[in-house]
């Protein structure tokens, strides 16, 4: 199991890198070809832009490793529940970031990131606090850490696509100079969590599936 979760890893890292960061670059309104291929290229020399890329493929990973592991399924697996709170909610503040950071340009254009959003960090910090305490609460009595976290984030990006595309919309009716690569980013975002989430899911409704042969009785 621990091999497909690999394989599945390197998968999800290639359609981020190749597939979903070009998109976010081709959604922000490059003019033409030439300059869609700079802004690629752009894109993966900078560091700011590796920030989200590393969290979701972390994610990733770490999710795989949480949910593939059979080590601790004797036995309540509290080691682990600091780890799934830490990583469920910095995954959810990505996904809140990048909704109110559409929200406010789809209503202040340009001039949005003046205010209390000046900061990002700042606001990202506090949302993965926040996040946070509340996986904590509402998972330090769960039996089944992995499956509530998957299926809070799917909702959770779907939820969120389904603000932020009408908000790239908008600025891109506006023709607005800068916001266009903010909600290109909330889309990414939400595509790349709803694709995260799916990943072990699946690998985890297989290992249940083979547990569950594995447990008939021999006729």
């Amino acid at each position: 199991m621990r091999k497909w979760g690999v394989l599945i890893s390197i998968i999800y890292a290639l359609i981020v890198l190749g597939l979903l960061t070009p998109m976010a670059v081709l959604l922000a309104g490059p003019s033409d070809l030439r300059e869609f291929s700079h802004g690629v290229l752009a894109a993966y020399r900078e560091w700011l832009a590796w920030f989200p890329i590393v969290i979701v493929l972390g994610g990733q990973a770490l999710l795989f490793f949480l949910s593939v592991d059979t080590s601790q399924k004797r036995l309540k697996p509290r080691s682990h529940i600091l780890l799934s709170c830490v990583l469920a909610g910095i995954l959810t503040a990505l996904l809140a970031f990048a909704l109110i950071g559409a929200i406010g340009v789809a209503v202040q254009g340009d001039r949005f990131g003046e205010g209390a959003f000046a900061n990002p960090f700042l606001f990202f910090g506090l949302a993965w606090l926040f996040w946070g305490i509340v996986f904590y609460f509402f998972l330090r009595n769960s039996s089944e850490i992995v499956n509530r976290v998957m299926s809070w984030l799917l909702r959770g990006s779907i939820l969120e696509l389904l603000v932020v595309v009408p908000c790239h919309v908008i600025v891109r009716r506006r023709h607005d100079c800068s916001a266009p690569m903010v909600t290109s980013f909330g889309i990414i975002t939400g595509m790349a969590i709803m694709l995260l989430s799916f990943g072990p899911s699946v690998l985890f409704l297989y290992k249940k599936r083979l547990e569950a042969y594995a447990s008939r009785p021999l006729t």
